[in-house]
């Protein structure tokens, strides 16, 4: 398949996560919940204590990408998600954790 055959996502949901989410494994949970839903994007921490994640692909399943942000992983406390919908561009072929600021 082409380059321009290939699907383009249906959504884009950039979100920041507030609250107690860095040093709790929350890039790892964040990347385990978006792969088992075949989102693709990126995770990474933010120099404010934030942590920031693009995501693209089908849009209920970034809807229960969103809901998991809300919630964090076991030890994360989020207080807010700042989420926005943009238009998907299918720059990403997998998602990952972004090791650096």
């Amino acid at each position: 398949m082409s380059d321009e055959q290939k699907a383009r996502p249906e959504a884009r949901l950039h979100a920041i996560v507030h609250g107690l989410v860095q040093g709790v494994n929350f890039r790892a949970f964040t990347q385990h919940e978006a792969l088992k839903r075949r989102l693709t994007g990126w995770v990474r921490n933010r120099t404010d204590g934030t942590v920031e994640t693009v995501a693209e692909g089908d849009r209920a399943a970034l809807e229960a990408f969103l809901k998991f942000l809300h919630r964090g992983s076991p030890y994360a406390q989020v207080t807010k998600v700042d989420a926005s919908w943009e238009e998907a561009t299918g720059e990403f072929d997998d998602f990952r954790i972004i090791r650096y600021f």
